[in-house]
């Protein structure tokens, strides 16, 4: 079943000479359990795909239906809690509270959602033991390397339990070991929980774990086909 459609989806802006298209037709479905990456280079207008399909940001045209229901007919307001509820957002910087701990970062969006305290607890707990750092729950995002950052971030979007992962470049500011670390986390994470997963990305070395690979040029989006045998490339 889709959790994510877009049909026909346009993004255009207008400056005083001419109407620039930063996305044109894009038709794209994400499945239960999918683990997906875009490539493109800077400016091809992958972040503006990404704020389209989060419903951060509106098409021109077209329409992008997030778990059947089509945002362009949602207010500003419920496509807030569609988005709180149903997608998890990881950035390339990480975008942590620097006042609060690691495990407040990560309760943050619960919160939003108005969850009582011990679940809170618990489900904060929970993910932090997944993606390894319960040990550094109470330190701030200063006392932590940035893979650890990441993992925080990662734990952040998991909390909620959201059907779809959307991530910006998650590994851009990772050396290549805790770029890997965090690939293999959110590959794990997919399988064990069937969440899917898309990651925005240019670095083209991660299209092997990938289930579909797309490319995103001149705001033009083409289907680059499937990897074959993604786990075996794990071991």
């Amino acid at each position: 079943m889709a959790i994510l459609e877009a049909k026909g989806v346009e993004k255009v802006y207008q400056n005083q000479v001419e109407r620039v298209y930063a996305l044109k037709k894009v038709d794209f479905k994400i499945e239960t359990g999918d683990f997906l990456m875009i490539n493109g280079p800077s400016g091809s207008g992958k972040t503006t795909l990404l704020n389209l399909l989060s419903g951060i940001d509106q098409p021109t045209t077209g329409e992008i239906y997030l778990d059947r229901q089509p945002l362009s007919r949602l207010s500003d307001s419920e496509r807030t809690v569609m988005r709180r509820d149903k997608v998890g957002l990881i950035f390339q910087s990480f975008e942590l509270i620097p006042v609060l701990t690691a495990g407040e970062n990560v309760e943050y969006p619960l919160l939003l959602q108005k969850i009582g305290r011990h679940e809170r607890r618990k489900r904060v707990k929970e993910v932090l033991t997944q993606v390894g750092l319960e040990e550094q729950m109470n330190r701030l995002p200063s006392q932590l390397s940035g893979g650890q950052k990441q993992r925080v971030a990662i734990a952040r979007a998991l909390v909620t339990r959201p059907k779809l992962i959307l991530a910006d470049e998650p590994t851009g500011n990772l050396d290549s070991e805790n770029g890997m670390r965090i690939i293999r986390l959110l590959l794990d994470l997919n399988r064990k929980y069937q969440v899917a997963v898309v990651i925005v990305t240019h670095d083209l070395t991660l299209n092997q774990f990938a289930r579909r690979v797309y490319l995103l040029k001149d705001g033009v989006f083409a289907d680059q086909g499937g990897v074959e045998n993604v786990e075996d490339r794990l071991a």
